[in-house]
C-alpha cells in the first residue's frame, strides 16, 4: 500500500497582473479559462489584494509573511536580509524539496549568491528577469550561477523548466516557486511584448476597464501585448496542470497562483503602480488542490501577507509568530470571526503612503516632504484619497474633505491607524483634508493633490 506523502506545492507567480483579465472577475475575452477553472473548482480568493504595489517588496512580504517595512524591502534594490526567514526554509525544515524559477528581486547582485537565494535548494533564476531576459531570449543563472539560455518564448521556456523539475521530483515532496515576469512590462522598451501573432488578437478590444476607458494612459496602446502576455500565461498554467494529471500529481498538489501587483496603465501616476488605487493593488487569487478543493468563493478580504501562512497550515506546518498574516483555511471552515475588515497597503517610491481597504471604502493617505526611495514611513501623513466603491467602483470621484462623508473619513482613520500598528508601526498623526461642501463633488487628480501637500 502506497503511503501517502506530503502534499505538493506550488506558487504560480504572476508580475503586474490586474484582477480583471480573468474571466470570473468579469472579462469577456476569454483569456484564462484555465484560471477561471482553478477558481470555480477550488477556491477563489475573490477580494485579494497585495500588500506593496511595488515588485521587491511585495515578493518579500510573501516570501516571509511579513509587511515590507518589517522585511527591510520597502522599495525596490533593497536585498532581503540574509537571516530572514523564507518560505523555503519553513519546507525544508518539514522535509520538502524546495526549488525556485524565475524572477527573484530580493538580492543586490546578479547573478545571485547562493546566500541571498532565500534558502531554496534549486535554483534557476534571475535576480532581475526583465534586465537578463526578453520575450525571445530567455537566460537565467543556475545553481552554479552559470547562464542558462533557454529556447521558445519566455513563458514557455519558463515553464518547460518547471516542469523537468516537478517530473525529476516526483517521488519526494516538493515547494516549488514559479516566479513569471509576464505580464509586466519589458523595461528597456517600454511594451509589452507578447508572443508572436497575440497582440493582434486583443489591439482595440472592447473590453477596456472602466478606470482606463476613463482616464487613458497608455492603455490603448499596450492593453492588446498586455492581455496577449495574460493569455500565454494561463495557457502556461494549462500546462504545468497536464503534466501533473499525467504524472498523477494532480490530487497531491495545492497550486497557489496569484501576483505581486496591479497595473495602471499610467493613468495615476507617470508609471504602472504604486498607488493605492485597485487598479494597483487588486490581484487574482486561487488556489486548488489538497484542502481547497471545492473551497468556493470567498468573500473576505485577503492580504498578500495572509498567503504564505496559508501554504505552511496547508502542508501542516506550523505558523511562525513571527509571520503577520493569518492562514485563510478557518474561512474555509466557515470561522469568520475576528477576520479583519480590511487589507493594509503599504506604498512607496512613489510616495510615502498607507491605504485601507474595505468592501465598500478606499482611504489613503500621503506623507509629505519625504523621500519615498529614502523613507520607510512617517510620523505624519496627510489624507489623500477616499473613494465611495459602492457607487464609483472605477476610483473617480475623491470624496477626501467633502463634508458629508468626515464621519466616514474619521472611523476609516483610526482604523488605518490601528492596522499600521498591527503591522509593527508606529502610531501617526494623519491631518484630515481641508473641508469641502457637500456639492459639487468632482475628481480630484494625484497631480492636483501633490501641489496642495
Amino acid at each position: 500500500m502506497k503511503t501517502k506523502k506530503k502534499p505538493n506545492v506550488i506558487v504560480f507567480f504572476t508580475d503586474q497582473q490586474r484582477w480583471d483579465t480573468t474571466g470570473v472577475h468579469g472579462n469577456p475575452l476569454g483569456l484564462t479559462p484555465n484560471f477561471d477553472l482553478m477558481a470555480m473548482e477550488g477556491t477563489h480568493v475573490f477580494n485579494s489584494y497585495t500588500c506593496q504595489p511595488v515588485c521587491g517588496p511585495a515578493r518579500s512580504s510573501l516570501q516571509t509573511g511579513q509587511y515590507a517595512t518589517e522585511t527591510g524591502c520597502f522599495v525596490n534594490g533593497i536585498p532581503l536580509q540574509r537571516e530572514a526567514k523564507t518560505l523555503a526554509h519553513y519546507f525544508n525544515d518539514a522535509g520538502y524539496h524546495t526549488g525556485y524559477i524565475g524572477k527573484w528581486h530580493l538580492a543586490g547582485q546578479e547573478p545571485v549568491p547562493e546566500n541571498q537565494r532565500g534558502g531554496y535548494q534549486y535554483w534557476l533564476a534571475s535576480n532581475a528577469l526583465e534586465v537578463t531576459s526578453d520575450a525571445y531570449d530567455m537566460v537565467m543563472y543556475d545553481n552554479n550561477n552559470e547562464a542558462v539560455k533557454l529556447p521558445g518564448y519566455r513563458v514557455d521556456a519558463q515553464t518547460d523548466a518547471a516542469i523537468r523539475y516537478i517530473d525529476k521530483h516526483q517521488e519526494e515532496p516538493f515547494f516549488l516557486f514559479l516566479s513569471y515576469l509576464e505580464p509586466h512590462f519589458q523595461n528597456h522598451s517600454d511594451n509589452y511584448p507578447a508572443p508572436r501573432g497575440y497582440e493582434g488578437r486583443y489591439s482595440g478590444s472592447q473590453f477596456v476597464p472602466g478606470d482606463l476607458a476613463s482616464l487613458g494612459g497608455t492603455a490603448h496602446a499596450h492593453l492588446g501585448g498586455y492581455y496577449g502576455m495574460v493569455k500565454r500565461i494561463d495557457e502556461a498554467l494549462g500546462r504545468l496542470n497536464d503534466s501533473l494529471i499525467s504524472l498523477g500529481l494532480e490530487e497531491d498538489t495545492i497550486i497557489l497562483f496569484t501576483s505581486d501587483h496591479g497595473c495602471h496603465f499610467k493613468t495615476r501616476n507617470s508609471e504602472y503602480k504604486r498607488s493605492c488605487h485597485d487598479s494597483s493593488i487588486r490581484v487574482p487569487t486561487a488556489i486548488s488542490g489538497g484542502c481547497f478543493k471545492s473551497g468556493g468563493r470567498l468573500q473576505e478580504m485577503v492580504s498578500l501577507v495572509d498567503l504564505p501562512p496559508t501554504l505552511l497550515d496547508a502542508a501542516g506546518i506550523p505558523i511562525p509568530a513571527a509571520m503577520q498574516g493569518r492562514s485563510i483555511l478557518p474561512l474555509l471552515r466557515g470561522e469568520r470571526e475576528g477576520w479583519p475588515e480590511e487589507v493594509l497597503v503599504q506604498i512607496s517610491e512613489a510616495q510615502v503612503g498607507r491605504a485601507i481597504r474595505t468592501q465598500r471604502w478606499k482611504y489613503s493617505v500621503s506623507a509629505p516632504n519625504l523621500n519615498p526611495i529614502r523613507d520607510a514611513a512617517s510620523d505624519t501623513y496627510v489624507e489623500e484619497f477616499l473613494y465611495d466603491l459602492q457607487s464609483d467602483p472605477h476610483e473617480l470621484d475623491n470624496l477626501v474633505g467633502v463634508e458629508s462623508f468626515n464621519s466616514v473619513a474619521a472611523d476609516l482613520r483610526d482604523r488605518l491607524i490601528r492596522r499600521m500598528q498591527e503591522a509593527g508601526e508606529a502610531a501617526p498623526d494623519i491631518q484630515p483634508a481641508s473641508v469641502r461642501q457637500n456639492s459639487g463633488v468632482r475628481r480630484v487628480s494625484v497631480m492636483e493633490l501633490r501641489k496642495k501637500l
